[in-house]
């Protein structure tokens, strides 16, 4: 449907999504990843147009841009909204892009109307939502919640630089991150693309999503010894990448295999699998691989978590190689989205006359964080057949703009209900 009737300029938010997307690595569109100087750069035209729209900006202990209009009664606490401005590789347009300038657009609106909010309104762009190069993802909104700890500061990029290094070389403060924690945020709200397909197969405006998957990665290191593939007879070899190749065999087949009970939403994937040496004229001596599990039952991801240790270490075993390490990455419990947000946001999305539907995430995101310290809710905006974290992705300025009014209503509508 045409959207003629939203309360904000459909235009110029569809040209800062295009103007922060065409900051990209030009070899790699659209890439913009976290920690570099294109993310740099990137942050740094956020916080000009942050600024043009009257933000009060800064960069907080946990490495996120924070642009504050503050509110009429600032003891009321905070509203706010945000997602990332960083992309995977090759990532897309929208991912996060749009949910950052939603945010800015909101605020650019309710001053334009001559509206003062009683709360405080922030808009956030999170440091770090996409797995950075040093094996975490959501480093800001961890850090907001307090979930960023030390074990996870020292953990290395490929550089051999530490985490804590970097996030104090984008602005943040490791050594103070207990500043970065809030607790006068009392609703978060986050637009972003529905990287699936329901939305549009179904002609529907906006998804109003009712929980967040919770994800577990892994990483699974075997130990074999490099020889020479032409002159090690077979029975003397000790291949790391044949273990490896295995548990990823395995981790389709057990994911399969949980999918199919209907007990819950459950996928699993090898994303990562780096061999050592990698060359065609050598046995490989090391091989390391990393799992991402996502499921809404915490009950299959511990079977899951266990049927792969078990078999890894089986497979390390049967080919004469050390399975050197199982190490947890990272892992997040799946999440609700709070009930009185979602009706304040299906109550937005009606008022304006669009079509709605409740959808879960498969994917991960910032509000899983932002959930263990205020109450959190998401609106999904159609996205062309699903496409994301892929050059092409989109999503039209129709469909952004639409979600963004239903956000903008909702901020209005939450400003009086929690005054």
């Amino acid at each position: 449907m045409t959207k003629t009737n939203l309360p904000l300029d459909a235009d110029r938010l569809w040209t800062d999504v295009m103007a922060l997307a065409d900051i990209t690595d030009p070899a790699r569109p659209y890439t913009r990843r976290s920690f570099t100087a294109l993310f740099l750069e990137g942050r740094a035209w956020l916080a000009r147009r942050f600024a043009e729209a009257g933000l009060v900006t800064h960069i907080d202990a946990a490495g996120n841009l924070i642009g504050r209009l503050e509110g009429s009664n600032p003891a009321l606490g905070v509203i706010a909204i945000g997602s990332h401005s960083d992309t995977v590789p090759a990532g897309g347009r929208f991912d996060g892009i749009a949910g950052v300038a939603t945010g800015l657009e909101i605020v650019r609106a309710l001053r334009e109307a001559g509206l003062r909010p009683q709360h405080t309104i922030e808009v956030i762009d999170f440091l770090a939502e996409e797995p950075s190069e040093y094996g975490l993802s959501c480093i800001g909104s961890r850090g907001i919640s307090g979930w960023l700890d030390a074990k996870m500061l020292d953990m290395t990029g490929p550089g051999g630089e530490k985490l804590r290094d970097a996030l104090r070389r984008v602005g943040g403060d490791p050594d103070r991150l207990e500043q970065a924690k809030r607790s006068d945020i009392r609703a978060y709200l986050e637009l972003h693309i529905e990287q699936g397909v329901v939305l549009e197969s179904q002609s529907l405006d906006v998804g109003i999503v009712t929980s967040i998957v919770g994800i577990r990665r892994f990483e699974i290191i075997f130990q074999g010894e490099a020889d020479h593939a032409g002159a090690t007879p077979m029975a003397l070899r000790h291949d790391a990448l044949v273990p490896a190749a295995q548990t990823v065999a395995s981790v389709r087949r057990i994911a399969d295999l949980l999918a199919a009970e209907g007990s819950g939403y459950f996928v699993a994937t090898v994303g990562i699998l780096d061999v050592d040496p990698s060359a065609s004229n050598i046995v490989p001596g090391r091989c390391r691989l990393v799992v991402d599990a996502r499921t809404t039952a915490p009950e299959l991801m511990q079977r899951f978590t266990e049927l792969i240790d078990q078999e890894s270490a089986a497979y390390a075993t049967a080919s004469r190689v050390s399975r050197a390490s199982f190490t947890l990455l990272s892992d997040g419990p799946p999440t609700m989205c709070d009930a009185n947000l979602r009706a304040s946001l299906r109550r937005g999305g009606r008022d304006l006359g669009l079509g709605d539907i409740d959808l879960p995430s498969g994917a991960g995101h910032d509000a899983v964080f932002m959930s263990r310290i205020c109450p959190s809710a998401m609106v999904f905006i159609p996205c062309r057949a699903g496409k994301s974290h892929a050059p092409e992705e989109w999503a039209d300025r129709e469909a952004i703009a639409a979600g963004a009014a239903v956000i903008y209503q909702a901020v209005r509508e939450l400003d009086q209900a929690l005054s």
